[in-house]
């Protein structure tokens, strides 16, 4: 009994020191726990705040880095776009190099299949650099892979780095209408060369592609292809093209093809080239176009008649112009506040009158001031040291912008006894003229014809793109008479004094025989005016000549 209560007893030092030293242990333990915590706290820091890293301009090292501190572990590869391997034509003529750089081409092409079979779907981004520089990325492809929202957001901030990026590429990536906009916010923030937006593939519930085309875009190139784009989506297209208070300045090519717009959709898009004058090539190749869409289309290349709304606004534009001519005179010289002060009180009733009214008015002055500016410059030395009268009572006089204090100085500006202030005068004019009509076409010359107004039409599109429509023979005598009527602007009138209208039409596999005499009429005009076609003919007449 003693003894087995003695080995009972005896233990209990021995527990008491394991306890301490379990103690200790657990105090380590705790602080391991806690320093660890601290880290992951940091971590989770710099992970919440990705913005604070400096992106070099790197884009493999920067977006990897972003999608660390993202906590976005699975994130796709940055990879060298592979490109072809030039074949010297050089070589092909020679004994032995010729077989070798063959045989070594085949086995890198049949290398690069083998990793490529496999390789091709796994989601990366390919890059085009320029001089194999890793800071010098040309062009951005994404193909193949789902860009979600937090892919968009690291672009938002690596991108912008990339000083040199002039094109973004995304092949069937999954885009739906909130990653669009999200993609279209972030473009502002990319370098000024961006210039090239490719979106194929990549089919929208609300097609909302006309956002790429808003008045403040710097899209130059736009690729819609395959993108089950309809009537509905042509007619966003078309009004972001133009409309009668605006129009897209900056887009150059539009490329539509493999897409469902039919006759209702050209139309948009026609109404949209009525008053567009920058968009110089369109594709829609590959849809579903028959002879009432190839009208409409054909209408714009042609003298056409402007409606109602239209001639309003031309009218409106045409008064504002007219108004900022006027507003520009006071400024021109000073003796025209001194002739305003004298011819005051003849004109003083003029304020509430219209403004082709007071243009009128304007004429009448322009014949009183000749008849009493014949002595010519005498009159301007006898003027000049008693002009100091009149040009003080100007300046107590704040605010003195009213109309009929402008509207002598005009009277005055056409003075004949100075030609070279004339000259100035009228060069300034063009200019601004010039600015307005490249604002709105409407303030181009018109023909008026039966109580209507006819615009020139669009010759502005160089490129238009139909094959494989549903075009026949109905569709094809309209594009005749625009090629007709285009063709005389060709030959007689230099192009130095603006455009001449299409250089390259393709309507081919529609639904007519490409043999008929219309079709062969249209080829025969453009064959001329097609710069490539014109360039291999030249190429090809040194061999045929001898």
């Amino acid at each position: 009994m003693s003894e087995t209560g003695t080995v009972a007893r005896t233990p209990r030092p021995g527990a008491q020191k394991s306890s301490g030293t379990t103690a200790k242990k657990g105090e380590r333990a705790a602080k391991e726990k806690a320093v660890v915590a601290v880290q992951q706290l940091m971590g989770e820091e710099e992970s919440r705040n990705p913005e604070e890293y400096q992106c070099t301009g790197v884009l493999e090292a920067d977006f990897a880095e972003l999608c660390t501190r993202s906590g976005y572990t699975d994130f796709p590869k940055v990879v060298t776009r592979p490109r072809p391997h030039p074949i010297s034509h050089s070589s092909a003529s020679t004994s032995e190099k010729p077989t070798l750089d063959d045989q070594r081409l085949s086995a890198s092409c049949s290398l690069f299949s083998l990793e490529s079979k496999y390789g091709f779907f796994w989601p990366t981004i390919q890059v085009e650099l320029e001089q194999d520089d890793g800071k010098a990325v040309k062009e951005i492809y994404i193909r193949g892979w789902k860009v979600e929202e937090r892919i968009l957001a690291i672009f938002s901030n690596c991108l912008p780095a990339l000083s040199q990026l002039q094109a973004i590429n995304l092949w069937k990536v999954g885009l739906t209408d909130d990653t669009l906009s999200t993609f279209i916010a972030l473009l502002p923030l990319c370098s000024p060369t961006l210039r090239k937006v490719s979106l194929e593939g990549n089919p929208l519930p609300k097609q909302s592609y006309h956002k790429l085309m808003a008045m403040d875009s710097t899209i130059v190139h736009l690729s819609l292809r395959n993108n089950n784009i309809d009537d509905y989506g042509a007619q966003l297209l078309g009004q972001a093209l133009s409309t009668l208070h605006g129009s897209n300045r900056t887009l150059v090519s539009l490329n539509l093809a493999f897409n469902y717009i039919g006759d209702k959709g050209a139309g948009h898009l026609a109404d949209g080239l009525r008053l567009n004058r920058s968009l110089l090539w369109l594709s829609l190749a590959h849809n579903h176009i028959q002879d009432k869409g190839a009208l409409k289309l054909a209408e714009v290349l042609h003298p056409f008649e402007l409606t109602h709304p239209e001639v309003v606004e031309r009218r409106r534009l045409l008064l504002e112009k007219a108004a900022q001519e006027w507003s520009r005179w006071p400024t021109s010289s000073r003796q025209a506040e001194a002739r305003m002060e004298r011819e005051k009180p003849q004109i003083g009733g003029v304020s509430n009158v219209t403004l082709v009214e007071k243009m009128q008015s304007m004429k009448t002055l322009k014949g009183l001031t000749k008849k009493k500016e014949k002595p010519g410059e005498v009159v301007k030395k006898e003027k000049s040291p008693t002009q100091g009268v009149p040009k003080k009572e100007d300046t107590t006089k704040p605010g003195k912008v009213t109309i009929p204090e402008q509207k002598p100085s005009k009277g005055k500006g056409t003075k004949p006894g100075n030609k070279e202030k004339r000259s100035i005068l009228l060069e300034s004019e063009q200019l601004v003229a010039e600015a307005t009509e490249l604002i709105n076409p409407l303030l181009e010359p018109m023909e008026h014809r039966d109580g209507k107004v006819f615009m020139p039409g669009n010759k502005v599109l160089l490129y238009l793109n139909l094959l494989r429509n549903r075009i026949t023979e109905v569709g094809l005598e309209a594009f005749l008479t625009a090629v007709q009527y285009q063709a005389q602007f060709a030959k007689p009138k230099s192009a130095s004094k603006g455009p001449v209208g299409l250089l390259w039409l393709s309507l081919a596999k529609n639904c007519f025989d490409p043999q008929c005499p219309m079709n062969i009429m249209i080829q025969e005009l453009m064959l001329p005016k097609d710069p490539i076609k014109v360039k291999l003919k030249d190429e090809e007449a040194p061999p045929f000549s001898t």
